[in-house]
């Protein structure tokens, strides 16, 4: 009983509201979330849309909302300041010291809280897909986060917008998204199910040739579900499907032939999207419905003509339809599906306006030459060389033993060697941000995980605010039960990608935090104008990404192509204890390379930037710091 108690506490849900159109709600990641909650018949949040006008008319507002969810109305300069420092939605746990954020944390969050109120509806949890990891990913590492988080729902609304005023041009995400249903599935035991494929086509006489293009004309025919219902199963139908009926475990399949099993796995045929990530039903689904939705019927108003370009969108527009409780709860919240017309499917052509995820540059560089140490003396030539700026307090530490227990990252769970290791990391950043902090000062502690950072900082700090920022729950979940048994008042935790975070502070902190994670903290301190201290790490995975480009500064820029950037960030990730001492020697150095381009490129927005050498260097074999003052 007391685990049911926990699970119905109860939370407040803030949902932005902007619009509505014949009923239904805007933007739309309010109207994704509101479907949610229905779909999941969740009681248990306290729903507060926040109008972004003070104009709008909330009688008007209370006749379109959905009975079976109680809606409050709540003005901007009402909401918790701990959700004022975000973007919506968010969910608040009272006393709001604990927030989630970001359309992709709080839908999981609605998911988790409404199985633990019911264990029984074991199909809620199904959402979150295998090893409950759809939508985890952050945007930045995720493209299909990515898609249904922020371009999706963004684009269909720029669609919409204009299609108001002339006659639209399709997005290039939903082109992307067209190609992409079009990509073979890959799940975790795809070969097993492509060998039952394998046997399928066998036995209907399909030459393994033939099974793509068969696969394609099964397509055609799944314009509408009386013909889904009435011709033959594909194998990746009757998988999803069984999926959303059955939750017992089948019962083992009969051995495969000996011909079966040992067709090498590249005669295998492909498996084929039956919902959005592949063959089950996902959250994924239920963020794209509604923004499909949307975009068909403005597709069907204005550019019939093009629908023809969108036949795998449209059959799984119509298959969603078939899952149980989709259409009620679509009609409870302002969804009239639409009746298309069966569509054709061809190859999958090139489209001309799709635009291309940003991709690992590949051009071949006739004057590369591989290894780091041509790189180096590239730079060198350049007069860029390895160099530290000297360590402000090297023998400085905090007395541990007189700190109360919870302080102590010994209080976690790690080994008495490695919480020594960062007891001597957490002295370094210590140091320098209680030197750079003012009384009243905010203190961001990004990527945060179980806040070794930010609860020093909040004890050592009481004049300060200090906010840990984190996109992993049971990481901040360990976090706050520190800093409850410390009676820390000062201390805010938001479980979000830190792109949602939009409140102002003073400096940023980031112990640790992966690959290009280190450029986002300090791209989010730069836009603020606030101080900076971060120490990298997984410099092997640092890549271009959607908002980054490297190397990144000017000076580099001029001197390095991407690809002999990325020579020296895969090197500098070689500085573990047991590799040979010349070899960590130059991992070190092109460690300090990467963090200099780094440095360079916030010097040129106006910032003094040091890179320190964390004392005693074997603390971490990442033992870099970052340290930028505005100017």
């Amino acid at each position: 009983m007391k685990g049911i108690k926990k699970s119905l506490t109860e939370e407040y849900l803030y949902l932005d509201f902007s619009h509505h159109i014949e009923g239904f709600i805007f933007p739309l990641h309010t109207s994704v979330t509101l479907f949610l909650l229905s779909y999941c018949d969740c009681k248990i949040f306290k729903v507060c849309l926040v109008p972004n006008r003070e104009s709008t008319d909330v009688l008007l507002l209370k006749n379109v909302l959905s009975e079976d969810v109680d809606i409050q109305i709540i003005s901007r300069q009402d909401l918790p300041p701990i959700v004022q420092s975000c973007c919506l939605p968010a969910v608040v746990e009272r006393p709001d010291s604990f927030c989630r954020a970001g359309l992709a944390v709080v839908l999981r969050h609605i998911i988790q809280k409404s199985y633990e109120a019911d264990p029984s509806k074991k199909e809620i949890l199904e959402l979150l897909g295998f090893k409950k990891t759809c939508l985890k990913a952050c945007a930045e590492v995720s493209q299909w986060t990515r898609l249904c988080e922020l371009t999706i729902p963004l684009a269909v609304e720029s669609f919409l917008k204009e299609s108001s005023d002339q006659p639209p041009t399709i997005p290039a995400e939903i082109l992307e998204l067209e190609r992409k249903l079009s990509e073979p599935v890959r799940v975790h035991n795809d070969d097993k199910l492509r060998r039952q494929k394998l046997k399928q086509q066998k036995a209907a006489g399909v030459r393994p040739s033939l099974a793509k293009e068969k696969a394609q004309s099964k397509d055609h025919r799944q314009g509408s579900s009386e013909e889904m219902d009435s011709s033959p199963e594909s194998l990746e139908l009757k998988v999803a499907f069984a999926k959303l009926t059955v939750h017992e475990d089948p019962a083992p399949a009969n051995r495969e032939p000996s011909h079966i099993r040992k067709a090498k796995a590249s005669d295998l045929p492909p498996l084929e999207h039956v919902f959005a990530e592949g063959l089950y039903f996902t959250l994924a689904d239920i963020v794209l419905l509604p923004c499909i939705h949307h975009f068909l019927v403005i597709i069907c108003k204005k550019l019939s003509e093009k629908l023809v370009e969108f036949p795998l969108l449209a059959a799984w527009y119509q298959r969603i339809q078939e899952v149980p409780r989709v259409k009620t709860v679509a009609s409870q919240c302002g969804i009239q599906f639409l009746h298309l017309p069966q569509l054709q499917t061809t190859s999958n052509e090139h489209h001309p306006n799709l635009d291309e995820a940003p991709c690992v540059e590949e051009q071949s560089d006739p004057l590369f030459i591989g290894g780091p140490r041509p790189t180096m003396t590239k730079l060198m030539e350049k007069g860029i060389e390895v160099m530290f700026s000297p360590h402000p307090c090297p023998t400085w530490t905090l007395d541990w033993d007189t700190l109360p227990a919870a302080v102590s990252p010994k209080e976690g769970k790690m080994s008495s060697d490695r919480a020594l290791r960062k007891q001597q990391q957490l002295n370094n950043l210590i140091y320098v941000v209680t030197n750079q902090a003012r009384p009243g000062d905010r203190i961001v502690d990004f990527c945060s995980g179980g806040g070794h950072v930010g609860i020093v900082l909040a004890y050592m700090l009481p004049s300060c605010q200090v906010t840990l920022i984190e996109n992993k729950e049971l990481s901040l979940i360990r976090a706050k039960k520190r800093s409850d048994e410390l009676g820390l008042s000062n201390i805010w935790f938001i479980q979000a990608n830190m792109e949602y975070f939009t409140g102002m502070f003073n400096i940023g902190v980031a112990l640790h935090a992966c690959g290009v994670a280190t450029d986002m903290v300090i791209e989010h301190c730069i836009k603020t104008r606030a101080s900076f201290v971060t120490c990298p790490c997984c410099y092997g995975f640092i890549q271009n990404t959607s908002k980054f480009n490297f190397p990144k500064s000017d000076q580099f820029k001029k001197t390095l192509s991407y690809k002999e950037h990325m020579i020296l960030c895969r090197f500098a990730d070689q500085t573990a204890v047991q590799l040979p001492p010349q070899r960590r020697l130059i991992g070190k150095q092109c460690m300090c390379l990467v963090d200099l381009d780094r440095a360079r490129a916030a010097e040129e927005r106006g910032y003094s930037v040091q890179v320190i050498s964390m004392q005693p260097e074997s603390c971490s074999p990442k033992n870099n710091m970052i340290v930028g003052v505005p100017i």
